[in-house]
């Protein structure tokens, strides 16, 4: 009965780390610069959000760069005040003229940096923070929006979210921000200056529905693996009792 009940142990000890790794696994998975666009409508306006999670177990972050597009360049950059952390939009000439609306663009904003005030401010370890721009008009529908990120730590390093995710491969080890424009939606009204004035204000803001996912897909799979441990435990408690019954 001892050794049955041993084995029994085992087994359940085994399952519950094999589900402990797998969950973790799924949350590492997960731990990327993500952008969540609130329409993706072409030649519109959207909100777009960066989720930045700290990935460093002895450094904080302190900066983030967000490249725009240059080949379909937004001709309208505005910035979320965000507390304890500094806002430059940075425009540039572009590398070649680009018509707009029926306009010639020649120089337009190019990437936008946030660096943290102070130490406080800073995103430490199991910390994130979210970054958000309002840009416009987006590109033509079916025009993959590409923003690399540059996000650094207090201790000097860097880590650049700028790789492509190709079709049929796996994901890249840094995958950078991007999203898809869709059909234009005419209804989407260009935003008013009090418009961007009340969203610089705002303080409430909806979970993004690719975070809602992620921590719903971690927490099945957490599920599933507590599934396993409590069925392996039973099958070897059946088992050892008709073992028992036998002698």
């Amino acid at each position: 009965m001892k050794k049955s009940l041993r084995r029994t142990l085992t087994m359940v000890g085994t399952a519950a780390a094999t589900a402990a790794m797998i969950a973790l696994g799924a949350g590492a998975a997960s731990a990327h610069v993500t952008v969540n666009p609130d329409d993706t409508g072409a030649n519109g306006y959207t909100h777009l959000t960066f989720n930045l999670p700290n990935e460093s177990v002895t450094a904080k972050t302190n900066k983030l760069e967000v490249k725009l597009p240059t080949d379909t360049p937004f001709t309208s950059v505005s910035v979320k005040q965000i507390d304890g952390w500094t806002a430059q939009v940075v425009t540039s000439e572009l590398p070649k003229p680009v018509t707009v609306g029926g306009s010639t663009v020649t120089k337009a904003p190019t990437s936008v940096v946030w660096t943290a005030n102070d130490a406080e401010h800073e995103i430490g370890q199991n910390q994130y923070q979210t970054f958000s721009l309002s840009v416009g008009k987006l590109p033509a529908a079916g025009t993959k929006v590409v923003l690399p990120a540059v996000q650094t730590y207090t201790d000097g390093s860097v880590v650049n979210w700028s790789e492509t995710a190709q079709e049929g491969q796996p994901e890249p080890q840094h995958p950078a921000p991007s999203f898809t424009t869709t059909a234009a939606d005419d209804a989407t009204p260009a935003p008013s200056a009090s418009a961007s004035g009340a969203a610089a204000q705002g303080t409430t803001t909806a979970t993004p529905a690719s975070q809602t996912s992620d921590v719903i897909g971690v927490w099945g799979l957490v599920l599933g693996g507590l599934g396993a441990v409590l069925g392996a435990a039973a099958l070897a408690l059946v088992l050892a009792g008709r073992r028992k019954a036998a002698k």
